[in-house]
């Protein structure tokens, strides 16, 4: 299979692998025949790039972190759980889902199974969902990124447990700021800004009343937002005074917000982030934190497409964890325009000419 870009997929082209809804359920499943008024739908629904099928490539098997059935499950929780919240007639003088925590722990439980099972920890995010999904595939994705730090990191079960409940249950706050702020595409007034900026405390207030949910977990809801220079917010903490499972979700949050598509901005590449937060080393998140997280990351996930310096066009069929930003790549395309006779592969940590233009 390939990844490419919306305004690359033609009509007739199949999809390689399942798109999600909101919820988690699948809207449109691996093998679906794409014809124009679907291209035209995903692309007003804000997803900008699929997996499809393609002869050459067929072989090339991106692994998520994590099972389809586990995000699946995971989503749904995440979803149920925050409408709930943002229900104010049903949410009001009752306790909403009054064993959250016990529910959130056994989906991160799940979770850390998979991760558990890798052979290594060098991960790419492979789902595709609708940009309406995004609070709920966001705070699945964080909760990943968030367990694999905490795994390198060294932690014990009750500590990964803590980050990962945390890490899930990062954004609930958001569930009070008003929906038209969350999809607004301009710059926000500062009264509107103050709104989304209290999803922090709003998310603590609501955690911290859970008696099964650990009170540094409630810290991930108010903290994530604090960077390590003091010039985050709710509260300007610096360095160590941030909880450091806090640090992680910040990270995490960072990461996954700049790679997904928003109302304001196009979907920036995995080597993009990746390039801000070593940026942000020092500044805004703690550099040595930034180093692991950057350790266990996949740049190019495989079955990328990507433009060669030498006007070729690969396809990303193998990392290297030695040298993430030089995989190993399949040609498809030769500089003339012309497909090659037999597709052949090149080893760029050992084809030091040749660079990486662009992802495609």
């Amino acid at each position: 299979m390939r990844k490419v870009q919306i305004g690359m997929v033609k009509p007739g082209d199949k999809i390689a692998k399942p798109i999600f809804q909101e919820n988690g359920n699948v809207l449109l499943g691996e093998g679906v025949e794409l014809n124009a008024r679907y291209i035209d739908r995903l692309a007003n629904m804000g997803i900008d790039f699929l997996f499809i099928e393609d002869g050459m490539t067929e072989d090339l098997i991106p692994e998520d972190a994590i099972r389809d059935e586990v995000r699946k499950k995971a989503v749904d929780t995440i979803y149920k759980t925050m409408n709930s919240f943002q229900d104010q007639a049903v949410s009001k003088n009752r306790t909403i889902a009054p064993d959250m925590g016990r529910s959130f722990r056994a989906i991160f439980g799940e979770i850390m199974q998979d991760l558990a099972t890798r052979p290594n920890i060098l991960v790419n995010l492979t789902s595709i969902h609708a940009m309406d999904a995004y609070l709920f595939q966001h705070s699945f994705n964080v909760a990943v990124l968030a367990g694999i730090m905490g795994i390198a990191k060294g932690y014990n079960r009750n500590q990964l447990e803590e980050l990962g409940i945390g890490a899930l249950l990062f954004d609930i706050g958001m569930t009070k700021v008003p929906q038209k702020l969350l999809t607004h595409s301009g710059r926000l007034k500062e009264e509107e800004l103050r709104l989304v900026q209290n999803h922090t405390k709003e998310g603590f207030d609501i955690l911290r009343k859970y008696h099964d949910i650990s009170i540094v977990s409630s810290h991930c809801a108010l903290q994530h937002h604090e960077r390590f220079n003091g010039t985050g917010y709710p509260r300007g903490l610096k360095g160590n005074e941030i909880h450091m499972y806090a640090q992680i979700v910040g990270i995490a949050d960072t990461f996954d917000a700049l790679t997904s598509p928003r109302p304001h901005r196009k979907r920036h590449t995995a080597n993009e982030a990746i390039e801000f937060l070593f940026a942000a080393g020092g500044t805004y998140f703690d550099i040595e934190l930034i180093k692991l997280f950057c350790k266990h990351i996949s740049i190019y996930p495989i079955s990328t497409s990507l433009l060669l310096s030498t006007g070729q066009v690969g396809v990303v069929s193998e990392n290297n964890e030695l040298a993430v930003h030089r995989p190993r790549v399949r040609i498809i395309m030769e500089k003339d325009g012309t497909q090659p006779k037999e597709p052949y592969e090149i080893e760029l940590k050992d084809e030091l000419y040749i660079t990486i233009v662009k992802e495609l």
